[in-house]
């Protein structure tokens, strides 16, 4: 049963995998592109494995911003992990301790997207949750660290005219859409688009972190009037 659960996780992320590849690549380039090194340019990859922060981080070393600005701010961009382990913890807190230091180390947007969703299906057995996990974030990680490669040792080989930087947007409305079940989800999903559009002003893109806080405050408050209205 496990391994029919991996093979869907396999089965579910192939969409993500399309856009994990020239995302990767477009890292490893700018990173080559900014002066670091492949030791450095995998470093990030390897260590921090987040790509919207390691853009962040990047961007503000660039700018030569201080050191202790960019740790907070990639801190700040990967708050939202802190929310997926929150919201994965019913289903994942029984599993054994190297299993949950592997899904914190692991955990990426479209895994704990595809997790939840499959998971609110269906009442699923933990090893069966955890097998379509690993389906989900194997190839995903993978991917990131060998493209992420390429990207590096090809540098500026790669023509301008790929477009690559077409793959975060992308990623993020094809894990959004198919989550937007609820009028909770939507109030949330369109605070969080304003609030970002007027704290664009806001330092360090701090702007987007309120913003999600404000998201969070209104989904639930949605959620509880539906719930008030319901009884």
């Amino acid at each position: 049963m496990p391994r029919r659960f991996f093979l869907l996780g396999l089965q579910a992320s192939a969409p993500f995998l399309i856009v994990i590849v020239p995302f990767a690549l477009l890292f490893g380039v700018v990173a080559t592109e900014a002066g670091l090194n492949l030791a450095e340019t995998m470093g990030f990859s390897v260590l921090m494995v987040a790509g919207a922060a390691q853009f962040v981080a990047l961007q503000l070393s660039q700018d030569n911003t201080p050191t202790l600005i960019i740790l907070i701010t990639a801190l700040a961009v990967n708050l939202r992990l802190m929310m997926y382990s929150a919201a994965l913890a019913p289903l994942v807190g029984q599993a054994s301790l190297w299993q949950r230091i592997a899904i914190a180390y692991t955990l990426t947007d479209q895994s704990f997207a595809l997790t939840v969703d499959m998971a609110e299906r269906e009442p699923r057995s933990l090893p069966d949750i955890l097998a379509f996990y690993a389906g989900t974030a194997v190839p995903t990680l993978l991917l990131w660290y060998v493209f992420t490669l390429v990207g590096a040792v090809a540098g500026a080989a790669i023509p301008a005219a790929f477009a690559l930087d077409f793959a975060l947007p992308i990623t993020f409305l094809a894990m959004l859409a198919p989550m937007l079940r609820t009028l909770a989800h939507v109030a949330a999903c369109l605070t969080s688009i304003l609030g970002s559009l007027a704290l664009t002003g806001v330092p360090y893109g701090l702007g987007v972190l309120v913003a999600a806080m404000l998201a969070m405050a209104v989904g639930a408050q949605v959620e509880a009037w539906q719930k008030r209205e319901a009884a």
